[in-house]
């Protein structure tokens, strides 16, 4: 599985790269990395279809655990261009990347 620090993660983004969230709603509402799009862990099974196959995909959760299954998730139903943010939420703001807050 691809990792990827948050500073690559957000050139990626620039870049054209989706970014997921796949934390649950309350936890996104309080802090998320800006752009990021909510797909939640409890949904994934039966959303990720809404992702694009043909598009990068940088998947951030709080820490790097949930975010890192959704990434391996995805790479078994045949996705090839997905990569785990390590560290997470906690790791973007860490480095002053862009965030909204509640």
């Amino acid at each position: 599985m691809q990792e990827v620090t948050p500073q690559e993660g957000l050139a990626r983004v620039q870049g054209g790269a989706l970014l997921v969230d796949v934390r649950e709603q309350n936890e996104y509402d309080e802090v998320h990395a800006q752009g990021a799009q909510l797909i939640p862990l409890s949904e994934f099974e039966s959303r990720y279809a809404e992702l694009p196959q043909d598009q990068e995909i940088v998947l951030i959760c709080r820490s790097g655990a949930r975010s890192g299954r959704a990434t391996q998730f995805l790479m078994d139903q045949g996705y090839t261009r997905v990569a785990n943010l390590q560290g997470g939420t906690l790791a973007w703001d860490e480095s002053g990347l862009p965030v909204d807050r509640a």
